[in-house]
């Protein structure tokens, strides 16, 4: 396939609807994964166990899931800022507030990014930080979740659409159960 150099490029070659519809997916596919991620770790923090399920299962899939979350994140940055329908710089995806693109949208993005890094370098330094100062640092994921859902009700162009409200709303009910578990097990074991 050849190109005039003198006509319009393809829409693959300037943008287009191609990056959009990654942008999209992996903004999606980004909220669901880290939505799991959040249940797992409510699940592990909550000691869940059965015959079935060994904790170190529920452990495991937790820290690949986080890891996912990550290349999806960074294949949804990576798409947002390569397409050419907006100028969205590579620095909005960790400074806050500087696009002017939906710039609060895209700010709280960021600030949920700048989060799931701040907890995923605290838990590659888990042994030098001691237990006491990570989990405390961990509980940053509580904050980068909700953060993360609000950027993509506010930014994403599927914002009014049923299903991503289905999506969302669904998401909320999940970590809503898997947070009202771990309360009601904290309570009955007499532990905060």
């Amino acid at each position: 396939m050849s190109f005039a150099l003198n006509g319009p490029a393809p829409w693959y070659a300037t943008g287009g609807p191609g990056l959009w519809y990654a942008t999209r997916a992996t903004g999606l596919v980004s909220l669901l994964l880290l939505t799991a991620t959040m249940l797992l770790g409510i699940v592990t923090a909550g000691r869940f166990a059965s015959e079935n399920w060994p904790r170190f299962l529920t452990v495991g899939l937790h820290r690949n899931m986080t890891l996912l979350v990550l290349v999806f994140l960074a294949l949804h940055v990576g798409t947002t800022v390569v397409d050419t329908y907006t100028s969205i710089p590579a620095t909005a995806a960790v400074i806050p507030f500087v696009s002017s693109y939906k710039s609060p949208w895209l700010g709280l993005g960021a600030v949920a990014a700048d989060l799931l890094i701040a907890v995923m370098v605290t838990s590659l330094l888990r042994n030098k930080l001691g237990f006491r100062a990570w989990r405390g640092l961990h509980w940053l994921a509580y904050a980068c979740w909700p953060v993360a859902l609000i950027h993509g009700l506010g930014t994403g162009t599927d914002r009014r659409t049923l299903w991503l409200f289905a999506a969302a709303v669904g998401c909320v009910a999940a970590v809503a159960a898997a947070a009202t578990w771990r309360l009601a097990t904290a309570a009955r074991a007499g532990t905060r």
